[in-house]
């Protein structure tokens, strides 16, 4: 049986850095006829594209997510085309056949009988926010580095404030290590007028935590990561600003998803307002933003034998983020509606995999309420976890639920 033709004409890009190889595919009763062209990748090349497309009476686009070489070619045809954004993987030419014009015209082939799935592409605002966010926790990995280096240094001149103060970083700690980069040589000084009246009771063991030796390359060397980290520290500060004023229009949901337990900071609930966008229209139920989260087991079976169905690595973003809130609300006794459902799941399938669940919850109940409109209600939750008085099960049901429980079965002596 022959392949239904979605896209009667259509257009396939293979994308490469310093040009772009078109190939449309035009059907006409059955009978496909090909015409390729190369392209630039300066705009000039790209507006030729697009014009080349228009002449051609072609609005239906798909083109492979090469690198981060698509997106000038995304950015010019945008507002013309219907463009369906591939991955690799999806499109990958036959091993053997491969060439530019074969990849552009094989996605072509491909794309006429919609056989290419598209990945999810939010508006330019949107992606915009995105791009910021994703700088923003950058910036915060390289700020954590140095001060890993920071503490590094210290350990290896032996002064071990970390052991005594609970924030190196703090202001007391600060104050003392701002006094000991000042002159390395003297680490005889009064420590008293440096700290926090709270810690007058640690004066005995502050004064033990440094006394050691700072080398003169040591201490310019701490000067330099602490320049550094309060570069960076100004600088995040900096983008967080213009972060706030692009998520000022998503205020809305911004509020919505700061209902939802362990969601306490602004900038992760703009975090994830970045990576799935405002309208929830674009997928059709919660388990679809989940798969695409990489949050949901995989389908791996042959023979009728089920293989590995770990997670996918999807959610690069947005996956650490919702696991990092679940590891946080299950330790909390005040939303037992999460809680108990963690333990539950930690008794039979062990931490790793309940806490992917409960990150797969957080996100479904941040879907609904978004798609609705609606805070945060823990007792929908509790609700359906009270089961119906009038219920009635056989004695091998009620074994069989147990055991599903991960209860063992013992014979009544």
């Amino acid at each position: 049986m022959a392949l239904k033709i979605v896209y009667q004409i259509c257009c396939g890009i293979d994308v490469h850095k310093t040009f772009v190889v078109a190939c449309i595919a035009s059907t006409n009763k059955g009978v496909t006829t090909y015409k390729s062209h190369r392209f630039s990748t300066f705009t000039k090349g790209l507006k030729e594209l697009l014009q080349w497309l228009c002449d051609n009476n072609c609005k239906d686009v798909c083109m492979e997510s090469t690198g981060k070489y698509w997106i000038p070619v995304f950015n010019v045809l945008e507002d013309s085309c219907n463009i369906t954004l591939a991955h690799p993987k999806y499109v990958k030419a036959i091993r053997g056949k491969k060439t530019d014009k074969k990849d552009a015209k094989w996605i072509a082939d491909l794309f006429k009988h919609d056989l290419i799935a598209g990945s999810f592409m939010p508006p330019l605002a949107i992606r915009q926010l995105r791009d910021l966010m994703r700088y923003r926790f950058k910036l915060t990995n390289f700020m954590s580095s140095e001060k890993n280096r920071l503490q590094n240094c210290l350990t290896v001149s032996n002064i071990q404030l970390g052991n005594v103060v609970s924030d190196t970083f703090g202001k007391s700690s600060m104050n003392i290590i701002n006094r000991l980069l000042a002159n390395p040589l003297d680490n005889s000084f009064d420590i008293a007028p440096l700290i926090h009246s709270s810690m007058k009771n640690k004066l005995p063991e502050l004064e033990l935590a440094i006394d050691g030796l700072i080398t003169p390359e040591q201490a310019e060397k701490l000067k330099v990561i602490k320049q550094h980290y309060e570069d960076l520290k100004l600088r995040k500060a900096d983008l967080e600003k213009i972060i706030l004023s692009l998520s000022a229009p998503y205020a809305e949901e911004i509020n919505l998803i700061l209902t939802v337990p362990s969601f306490k900071n602004i900038f992760s609930a703009i975090t994830v307002v970045s990576e799935i966008g405002a309208n929830m229209d674009v997928f059709p139920t919660a388990k679809h933003i989940c798969s695409w989260a990489g949050l949901t087991p995989t389908n791996n079976e042959s023979a009728g034998k089920k293989k590995s169905v770990r997670i996918s690595r999807a959610g690069c973003y947005l996956k650490p983020l919702l696991v990092q809130c679940a590891t946080a609300v299950v330790k909390s006794a005040k939303h037992p509606e999460i809680r108990n459902r963690y333990l539950r799941l930690k008794k039979r399938r062990g931490h790793k995999r309940a806490i992917i669940a409960i990150a797969r919850m957080l996100l479904t109940a941040i879907y609904n309420i978004l798609k609705k409109k609606e805070l945060y209600n823990s007792d929908l939750y509790r609700k359906a976890d009270v089961l119906p008085v009038t219920r009635e099960i056989t004695v091998e049901q009620a074994i069989l639920l147990a055991k599903t429980q991960g209860y063992r079965i013992m014979t009544a002596s």
